[in-house]
């Protein structure tokens, strides 16, 4: 794989949607780390996530939906206001976040745990 920006960037931009999943991980919390094993699980919808870095940081919420096309995450209580006085949900890459409680309700995510350990 090539070191230059330029090339790094065309391959995040023109990468297929079921390897950006790989890219959306998020670290876990420090207590979840020693539960699972691991450091970073990919984040779907369900997740209760906590906003580390931004404007938005301290905030926490379920995570309502997760954008592959941009590498987004919309989380229930991070809201902006619009001109028009309505909010709307915004978008906040997945590197600013953590996972403070893990939807365990899929069984592929728990056989991804219990490969790890």
């Amino acid at each position: 794989m090539s070191k230059q920006p330029r090339k790094q960037r065309k391959a995040l931009f023109n990468e297929s949607l079921h390897n950006r999943k790989r890219r959306i991980s998020v670290n876990l919390s420090k207590d979840l780390q020693d539960d699972y094993s691991r450091r970073s699980l990919p984040v779907k919808s369900g997740d209760t996530v906590e906003v580390v870095r931004g404007d938005y940081k301290g905030d926490k919420g379920k995570v309502q939906k997760v954008n592959y096309n941009n590498y987004s995450v919309i989380i229930e209580g991070v809201t902006k206001a619009k001109t028009d006085g309505t909010d709307t949900f915004f978008p906040v890459h997945p590197s600013n976040l953590v996972i403070v409680s893990v939807d365990m309700k899929d069984d592929f995510r728990i056989k991804i745990i219990d490969r790890k350990s």
